[in-house]
């Protein structure tokens, strides 16, 4: 399975998180963290994608990138890399390090593993 974690700035639009996830590439679901998943936005390419929305606690999973900004909100390096690797458990690797939407408002990565 192939989850797209979502990492997202509160303007963000619909179009910002598609942008992100058309860069990161196909997936069977998104996460993010539970803070961020009740987000208009968010929730809207949920529907469109036809793809279940997993919220997801992020902080303390180490991620292959860091942004000192998500590190001092989220305890995480990257929110969307954490996402997605939280959403599968252990065992889950990132397939898609963290990409950014083209307006820099969004970021997504895929993670591959078994649901956890």
């Amino acid at each position: 399975m192939r989850v797209a974690g979502i990492g997202f700035r509160g303007a963000a639009t619909p179009e910002s998180l598609a942008s992100a996830l058309d860069r990161a590439g196909p997936a069977d679901a998104l996460a993010t963290a539970e803070e961020k998943s009740g987000a208009a936005a968010l929730r809207e390419l949920a529907h469109s994608r036809g793809l279940p929305l997993l919220p997801v606690r992020v902080r303390g999973i180490a991620t292959p990138t860091t942004s000192p900004r998500v590190t001092a909100l989220f305890g995480t390096g990257s929110l969307a890399e954490a996402a997605a690797l939280a959403a599968l458990g252990p065992g889950a690797r990132i397939i898609v390090a963290r990409v950014t939407s083209a307006d820099g408002m969004a970021t997504a990565a895929i993670a591959e593993g078994e649901p956890a």
